[in-house]
């Protein structure tokens, strides 16, 4: 009865995750585009005594060619060597007490500027370059000469005074909609630029913000920082394929000595190839169309997380010796069944929102709560990653195995090594995030993913070499015959007689070890 409450309590508590991730799914479907920014009316939010709306942050690469975009061209040929950030059909809407209170006769009842900077000269927006914490011209602002009344101060730079861009939306008399002309800003120097549209009057404080934004680089509609990546991916299919191809001809090669663990090391490998072109692929469609297609995207995000998945359970059964001290797991299978599941939901989760949203707008709270869950599902892996190999090399060597002891010795200083430079990138992540809050150092920050991903190839690697299929699969093999028991260098048969080499308290003491795993088994 209290096993069936168990199961019923973790089958509620599977469906709320499942449940979960599905709400997560459904909201970032809405918001699946990322370089062609969508604006689905959306407020302005207040600061201090102007009201604005983030319209977008990208790394942008300066123009490899000179002259101003196409607005209405969609060829990519035509664009090519061009960086621009291009409004299209942007519409503001202001409530109808608003529009009620202008005059028809008048031309301009209303203004909203479009602001383009670069992050460096944020500080250029608002008055404090006179000491004052307003973002619009006032009065005094405004008789002082620094500005005009009921626009947004901008201090222009002087070695670019074209910099920060204002680009102008008026209202006309009683209308509740102001449209902005369809324009392409050319990028000539790269950097992380920021867009925002703003107005002052109060009378505007409802209006709301649809249309789109498109931005492009010179090679795509890529965002700077995720451009190197899409290399990195294509370099890591065709390392996974020359994985692949000498595991095959190896496995092909001792066909009749595989063992079950080979087929767990191919599973991973596979999906290791098929994730890396999947990834590929989704950022070659979007960098040439400026989408991301959910359904591509999902299929790259659910490769990714099963290969996550699997590769942390494969790690796991070795640690524990799975084929080559035991048989089977016995019956400590579901637990490690359970824990694959819950990482895997855990996983989806936080992919789904650091891909599916747009490329600058998930809440940091709510991946901060996704990431907590994946972190303390990392921690328990590698705990109980060294706790079972420390019984795995604890049971070799009272059982004299010397051969399998010396392979998981290497294995356990190669995982050891990998721990380490984790924690050590883990370390250098945070200190890049916490002094890095604007994405200034954004043409580095690819590095931070690829390390991972090159750091789990060569973990992987490290596998395939260890537990390659060889003419003498029984050197590393469970041995049901002789229940794995025995040092090969300390058995010997005689005329029928069975000659042990060694001390008799060995013996004694191994049979007392072999006697606690049998019980350990039943347990479990």
């Amino acid at each position: 009865m209290e096993q069936r409450l168990l199961w019923c309590e973790k089958g509620s508590l599977l469906g709320f995750i499942f449940g979960v991730i599905f709400i997560i799914c459904n909201e970032c479907i809405v918001q699946c585009n990322a370089s062609i920014h969508e604006y689905r009316n959306e407020a302005f939010s207040p600061q201090s005594n102007a009201f604005f709306f983030h319209g977008g942050s990208e790394g942008l690469y300066a123009s490899k060619v000179h002259g101003s975009a196409d607005s209405s061209s969609t060829d990519n040929h035509h664009l090519k060597g061009k960086s621009f950030i291009r409004f299209e059909s942007v519409t503001f809407v202001r409530t109808k007490e608003s529009a009620n209170k202008q005059s028809e006769m008048q031309q301009n009842t209303g203004l909203v500027e479009a602001i383009i900077l670069e992050v460096k000269d944020r500080v250029r927006i608002g008055a404090s370059f006179v000491q004052s914490e307003k973002i619009c011209c006032t009065r005094n602002l405004s008789n002082s000469g620094y500005c005009t009344v009921g626009e947004v101060v901008i201090h222009k730079n002087p070695d670019n005074p074209d910099w920060p861009v204002r680009i102008k939306t008026f209202f006309n008399g009683k209308a509740e909609e102001a449209t902005m002309d369809t324009k392409s800003i050319n990028i000539n120097c790269s950097g992380m630029y920021y867009l925002y549209f703003m107005f002052c009057d109060p009378q505007l404080k409802g209006t709301l913000i649809k249309g789109r934004t498109d931005w492009r680089n010179p090679d795509g509609y890529l965002p700077g920082k995720m451009a190197p990546l899409m290399t990195l991916y294509g370099f890591m299919s065709l390392a996974y394929l020359v994985l692949g191809l000498a595991w095959f001809l190896r496995f092909v090669q001792f066909w009749k000595d595989i063992i079950q663990l080979h087929y767990h090391i191919t599973a991973v490998i596979a999906l290791g190839m098929c994730e890396m072109a999947v990834w590929y692929f989704e950022y070659a469609n979007f960098n040439s169309t400026g989408i991301r297609p959910m359904g591509i995207t999902l299929w790259a995000v659910t490769f990714s997380a099963v290969k996550k998945t699997l590769s942390r359970l494969l790690l796991l059964v070795v640690s524990m010796g799975f084929g080559v001290v035991k048989p089977t797991l016995g019956g400590i299978t579901p637990k490690v069944f359970l824990l694959g599941l819950v990482y895997f939901v855990a996983s989806e989760a936080l992919e789904l929102v650091e891909h599916l949203g747009n490329i600058n707008d998930f809440s940091g709270k709510t991946k901060l709560f996704l990431v907590l869950p994946v972190a303390f599902l990392d921690s328990w892996f590698i705990l109980w990653i060294f706790s079972s190999l420390s019984k795995t090399l604890e049971k070799l060597q009272i059982r004299r195995n010397m051969a399998k002891l010396e392979l998981y010795r290497k294995f356990t200083n190669y995982l050891a090594i990998f721990v380490l430079l984790s924690v050590a990138w883990i370390g250098f992540e945070l200190y890049f995030n916490a002094t890095d809050p604007l994405s200034e150092y954004w043409q580095i920050a690819w590095i931070i993913p690829a390390f991972w991903t090159l750091l789990a190839y060569a973990l992987l690697a490290v596998i395939c070499i260890l537990w390659a299929p060889s003419r003498n699969p029984t050197r590393y093999a469970y041995l049901e015959e002789a229940g794995d028991d025995f040092d090969e260098e300390g058995i010997s048969l005689t005329s029928g007689a069975l000659k042990v080499s060694g001390d008799v308290t060995a013996m004694r003491e191994y049979d007392n070890v072999l006697a606690e795993d049998l019980e350990e088994d039943k347990r479990e």
